[in-house]
């Protein structure tokens, strides 16, 4: 079986100011505490909402398609809200190369509501299965071998406004915004611009 090359998912992610300033949160942690592994970076600071799926040799038009026709209606339906971490931790599913994350608690919430309107629409589509795991919204910012116990820490809130549907070129260290899917566009035209492997394509729907 050929091995994947691109994964699809959906996602937030923070502006570029913020996005600098927790770039700059992840590298103070890095030499204080001695981590070793190497952060994100600020091009690829995200929340991830939705796994749609890992694909071989480009993602096919057809999901591409239908995530978004999917996600469409959620975006338009939600309110754009404010996120905010206020705590870091490790996940210890397993014992090395563990990510280090940013969690929240009540300042979340915005978070928990939207990927749950969008697992919905999405089992309706066929491109997801409800397992009944609880989701627990998270900022990757580094992964180490290093356990950090949980602590409070200061880091920026931003406003979040769009859901983003994304492309991870696996192995590269690369994300690809394909779609930008304003929160609350529903009484406005919404204007997606999404990146194929060799054309973007603009559509617009009133």
């Amino acid at each position: 079986m050929p091995a994947a090359t691109d994964r699809l998912f959906f996602a937030v992610r923070p502006d570029a100011r913020t996005a600098s300033r927790i770039e700059s949160v992840a590298q103070a942690l890095r030499k204080n505490h001695g981590l070793r592994g190497k952060s994100l970076g600020p091009e690829r600071v995200h929340v991830t909402l939705h796994l749609v799926g890992d694909f071989a040799g480009g993602i096919p038009t057809g999901v591409l398609d239908d995530a978004l026709a999917a996600a469409g209606p959620v975006a338009a339906h939600a309110s754009p809200f404010d996120a905010f971490f206020d705590t870091l931790a490790s996940f210890t599913r397993k014992r090395r190369n563990m990510p280090l994350v940013l969690l929240g608690h009540d300042s979340v919430q915005g978070l928990s509501k939207l990927q749950q309107a969008l697992l919905s629409a999405l089992v309706r589509a066929g491109l997801a299965t409800d397992s009944g795991a609880p989701f627990v919204p998270h900022l990757t910012l580094l992964y180490d071998d290093r356990l950090m116990a949980p602590q409070a820490i200061e880091v920026p809130a931003w406003h979040v406004a769009e859901l983003l549907l994304v492309r991870s070129l696996l192995g590269r260290s690369r994300h690809e915004v394909l779609a930008r899917l304003p929160l609350g566009a529903c009484a406005r035209p919404l204007t997606i611009c999404l990146r194929t492997n060799s054309t973007t394509e603009r559509r617009g729907t009133a």
